[in-house]
C-alpha cells in the first residue's frame, strides 16, 4: 500500500520504518526542514519503560494544588497552569484527568502504558541488532533518587506495580545510589535512597531520529519536508487526501503522528481525541568534570527533573506547564531544571553555557497514547504519548504497522485506540 505518515518526530519516523519493513510505499510529511525538530529535539533523553506511569494517580490532585501554590512563591515548582490556557477543551481534559486518579483507573492505565513501553524496549534491542545507529546511547539504567524518607516509603506502591509487570528494579540505600552513580558521593547528605531500573536506556532522541530517518530513506521512504499540512479531506468512510501548502497528497492509508497538533486536524472528521500540549523545558550542557557527572539518568523525585548523561553533554529535562501552544522561553523557567543539576552534580557543568529549549508534549488524560484504527477505514492514529514519546516510539510504530498490514500485533490492543473515549462523549 501507499501510506502517508503525518509528522516526522520520533513517533512518525519509527512508524515509517516499520511500515517500510512491512513492504509499504511510505511518505513522511512535515512542516519542519528536517526530522525531529520539535518535541523530539530536546527531550530528557530517556527510554524508560519502568517509569511509564500516568500523571493521573491517587494523590495527584493534592500534589498539583501544592505545586501550583509553590509556583506563585518561587520558580522551582514542577507544575504550572497559564490562565490563558484554560479554555473549554483544557478544562474538559483536566476533568477527565481527575476522573482517572482513582486506584483502579491508575492500575489499568499504568498496565496499558507498561504494555507498550516494555514492548518498545524489546524493539530497541532488536533494532540495534539490525542497524548501527549512533545517538550517544547507553544501556545503564535509571536511578530515581529520594531526598526524604516519605518519598522512599512511598516507592512501595510503584514497586508493587513493577513487580506485577515483571520489571527489574532495585531499591537502594545511600551507598547503593553512590555505587550506581559515583558522583552522588559528593551529595550523599542530600539523599536517603533510590529506586533503580537497570533495564532503562538513555541517549539523544534527536540524533536517534535523524539516524533512523537515514535508514528509512535507504529503505525507500520519501520525506516531504518544509510542507505545511492544512487539512484532511474525506467522506464518512475514508480519507481522500491531505491538503498542504504545496498541493494535495493522496495515498491508500494515512497515519496521524502530529503529536499535540493532531487534535485540531482530526476534529472536522468527527474524531475527537483529548490530547493537549503540555510544555516542558530542558537544558543541554557541556561536561566540564567527568568525576562529578552522572553516568546515566538520575531522576530527582522532589523536583520531577531528569538529569541524563550523553557522551560529552548533560541533558536536564523537566517541569510541566499547561500554556496552550506557547513555546516561549522565559528565563525564570530555567530555575527548576537548573537547580537540580547544580544541586546534585555540582561542578559537573557550567549552566551559563546551556542550550535552553522547550517542547510541547501531547498528553492524554489517562496517560496512554492513542493507537490504532478510527471509524474512517484508512486513517490510523499514533499520537498522545506525553513525556514518553521516545520510550514508546518503536513499540507504537511496530504495533500500528502490524494493524495497518492486517497482521496480528505482538501485544494486546485492549484499551489503546480512540474507542476508549467514546463513552465520555455519549
Amino acid at each position: 500500500m501507499k501510506i502517508i505518515v503525518l509528522g516526522s518526530g520520533v513517533v512518525g519516523v519509527a512508524n515509517a520504518w516499520y511500515l517500510a519493513q512491512a513492504g509499504h510505499e511510505v511518505t513522511v510529511v512535515d512542516r519542519q526542514t528536517e526530522v525531529a525538530k520539535e518535541t523530539s529535539y530536546g527531550n530528557a533523553g530517556q527510554i524508560s519503560p519502568g517509569y511509564s506511569a500516568p500523571w493521573a494517580a491517587p494523590g495527584i490532585p493534592l500534589k498539583a494544588a501544592k505545586w501550583l501554590a509553590q509556583g506563585i512563591i518561587q520558580d522551582l515548582s514542577p507544575f504550572r497552569i497559564g490562565p490563558r490556557a484554560l479554555d473549554l477543551k483544557t478544562l474538559s481534559w483536566m476533568g477527565q484527568m481527575l476522573s482517572n486518579c482513582s486506584e483502579a483507573k491508575y492500575h489499568t492505565n499504568k498496565a496499558r502504558m507498561m504494555r507498550i513501553a516494555e514492548y518498545s524496549r524489546d524493539c530497541f534491542v532488536d533494532l540495534r541488532k539490525q542497524l548501527d545507529l549512533h545517538y550517544d546511547g547507553r544501556q545503564q539504567g535509571t536511578l530515581q533518587v529520594f531526598r526524604t524518607q516519605k518519598q522512599l516509603d512511598g516507592a512501595a506502591k510503584d514497586i508493587s506495580v513493577l513487580e506485577e509487570c515483571g520489571v527489574a528494579h532495585e531499591l537502594l540505600d545511600i551507598n547503593g545510589c553512590v555505587a550506581a552513580e559515583p558522583a552522588l558521593d559528593h551529595v550523599r547528605n542530600k539523599i536517603v535512597g533510590g529506586l533503580r531500573l537497570p533495564n532503562d536506556e538513555t541517549g539523544d532522541c534527536f540524533k536517534f531520529t535523524q539516524a533512523l530517518a537515514q535508514a528509512c530513506k535507504q529503505a525507500g521512504v520519501t520525506f516531504l519536508m518544509d510542507t505545511q499540512i492544512k487539512a484532511l479531506k474525506g467522506d464518512t468512510h475514508q480519507i481522500t487526501s491531505v491538503v498542504t501548502d504545496k498541493g494535495e497528497l493522496t495515498a491508500d492509508a494515512y497515519v496521524m503522528a502530529l503529536g499535540s497538533y493532531s487534535r485540531e486536524l482530526l476534529a472536522p472528521l468527527n474524531i475527537h481525541i483529548p490530547v493537549i500540549p503540555v510544555k516542558g523545558f530542558s537544558l543541554t550542557l557541556p561536561i566540564l568534570d567527568e568525576s562529578r557527572a552522572p553516568v546515566s539518568t538520575v531522576m530527582d523525585e522532589t523536583y520531577k527533573v531528569a538529569i541524563t548523561r550523553f557522551d560529552d553533554r548533560i541533558r536536564v529535562g523537566g517541569t510541566a506547564e499547561i500554556t496552550g501552544f506557547n513555546t516561549q522561553l522565559p528565563e525564570k523557567r530555567r530555575a527548576n531544571v537548573e537547580h537540580s543539576v547544580n544541586d546534585l552534580f555540582t561542578g559537573a557543568t557550567d549552566t551559563k553555557q546551556a542550550e535552553f529549549w522547550s517542547g510541547l508534549r501531547p498528553m492524554t488524560p489517562d496517560g496512554t497514547p492513542v493507537l490504532g484504527k478510527t471509524h474512517l477505514t484508512n486513517l490510523f492514529l499514533n499520537t498522545g504519548h506525553g513525556t514518553l514519546g521516545w520510550t514508546m516510539s518503536l513499540g507504537s510504530g511496530k504495533y500500528l504497522a502490524d494493524v495497518i498490514s492486517q497482521r496480528s500485533p505482538d501485544i494486546s490492543p485492549e484499551g489503546l485506540d480512540v474507542n476508549r473515549y467514546e463513552a465520555l462523549r455519549a
